[in-house]
């Protein structure tokens, strides 16, 4: 039977006995994972029992770029940390902010300037980022050449597809004025996350906007090429955005630092290794995907974040997960305006001081990083 992402955990401890529950809406996968390399032993049941379990949503389906947290599962640095990690899947950047504040997920993979916008309304509840993993932004609009659409000027009296709550329809006002497109020119579209690449490509809308991590993969799973594509960074045209960031409850920040502080340390060497060697980090993804999964996707995703997301000059300098603080005070200024919220201080958007020492969280070197083959 296939089994979908709707509901499912990961767990870091092998156990005698599987319980597996699945329909086509939900999965409780097996809790058994390989043992750690390196000489680290599984975890046995009674060692689980004293570990403190932490639900993780990486915001949405498991994917490639996820291959740091499947990785540091394989290897057992979240039980050296003391923590019994599981995945469960997400549903979108806001409804993962959504849920870590509600307490449904101690830790979450969000965006930063969603975040903002939550906090602006719930400042009783405010969720804050304890790293930034992905340095750049993902957010594009992507259209197919057959359009015509030859840059971000030829969107103006276009139909636009993308879900109610996706971030980068929400940040259009700001795009299209850095691109010099009348905000108000083009119609939006909503339509299911699942339906944008095929209503794209049937031509019931001009361009889609979301994740490129997303839509440029699901599209050459449809059979197009990239030089079909005309892709639109939100990042090349005037809005040096940050990308997801690790997202967690300030109050369950200020009562649990030390989970927190454990779990960077962990997931960050599965980013350095996924750096090292990303063949490695995906092999890791596709092992605890499903039977939906298809490596080929993945695997450019992964590519994407490899080449876009993750490593970058300012990485070089602030190390894996860290801001320069300026260009953060710039870039919520600029999304604060279209969100018609009060612009918070930095020190209210980014909390660094749970992450490892920079040299604990350096950018691998250059030779020292594999090609994704």
């Amino acid at each position: 039977m296939k089994n979908t992402w709707l509901v499912r955990s990961l767990s870091l401890v092998p156990i005698a006995a599987l319980l597996i529950l699945s329909s086509c809406q939900s999965q409780q996968p097996n809790a058994a994972t390989t043992p750690a390399s390196g000489g680290t032993t599984a975890t046995t049941a009674a060692d689980t029992a004293q570990k403190r379990s932490i639900k993780v949503n990486p915001s949405w389906l498991l994917q490639g770029d996820n291959a740091p947290l499947t990785i540091a599962i394989e290897k057992g640095y979240f039980p050296a940390e003391g923590l019994d990690v599981k995945i469960e899947r997400g549903y979108g950047s806001s409804d993962t902010i959504t849920k870590v504040a509600a307490g449904q997920f101690e830790i979450g993979f969000g965006d930063i300037y969603s975040m903002m916008e939550f906090n602006a309304k719930n400042p009783n509840d405010p969720v804050v980022a304890v790293a930034i993993p992905y340095n750049q932004s993902a957010f594009a609009i992507v259209a197919l050449k057959s359009s015509n659409i030859a840059d971000p000027k030829g969107l103006a009296g276009k139909k636009l597809g993308a879900p109610a709550g996706d971030a980068p329809r929400k940040l259009w006002p700001v795009f299209a004025q850095k691109t010099g497109v009348q905000a108000d020119s083009v119609e939006w579209i909503t339509m299911e996350p699942k339906l944008r690449e095929t209503l794209l490509i049937k031509g019931d809308v001009d361009a889609v906007s979301g994740f490129a991590t997303t839509i440029i993969p699901a599209l050459e799973k449809a059979g197009k090429k990239p030089e079909d594509m005309n892709v639109f960074y939100y990042t090349e045209n005037g809005l040096n955005l940050y990308g997801n960031a690790i997202v967690v409850k300030k109050a369950f920040l200020e009562k649990n630092p030390e989970v927190v502080k454990g779990f960077l340390r962990a997931y960050f060497k599965g980013l350095q290794d996924t750096l090292k060697d990303p063949a490695a980090g995906l092999e890791s993804v596709v092992k605890a995907g499903d039977s939906l999964m298809d490596k080929n996707a993945e695997k450019r995703r992964l590519q994407i974040a490899l080449e876009r997301l993750y490593v970058t000059p300012e990485v070089e300098k602030v190390g894996l997960g860290g801001v320069d603080p300026t260009r953060l005070e710039a870039t919520a200024k600029q999304v604060a305006e279209v969100l018609q919220i009060a612009a918070p201080p930095v020190n209210q958007i980014f909390d660094e001081s749970y992450l490892p020492p920079k040299e604990e969280r350096a950018l691998p070197a250059a030779a020292d990083r594999k090609p994704l083959t």
